[in-house]
């Protein structure tokens, strides 16, 4: 298993259009062969800093995920809606594997 850990730098005046942003991507991740494990928006500390985590059996399943990505309705609709919103100032993707046991 492998968890994708996505650390974003948003506008902290549009934490509901990020959070919109968000929802979308839930289903659409657990619909492609992943699980999502959530969004984490800020609350104290710093209030531009959101986390998205997510799980995929193996690298090669991201990948192909990711290749679906470019053709699916879904995943275009939610990258239009933050275009227009414009709440992601940046993002880092980082994967880890867990240790079990």
């Amino acid at each position: 298993m492998i968890t994708c850990y996505l650390r974003y730098t948003i506008d902290p005046y549009k934490i509901v259009e990020f959070e919109q942003y968000a929802r979308l991507w839930i289903p659409i991740v657990n619909r492609m062969g992943g699980t999502h494990h959530g969004y984490f928006l800020p609350s104290e500390g710093a209030n531009n800093i959101a986390i998205a985590l997510f799980s995929f059996p193996s690298l090669a399943a991201y990948e192909d995920y990711r290749t679906r990505m470019a053709s699916d309705p879904e995943c275009q609709a939610a990258f239009d809606l933050d275009k227009r919103n414009r709440s992601i100032i940046s993002y880092e993707r980082s994967f880890m594997r867990p240790v079990l046991g």
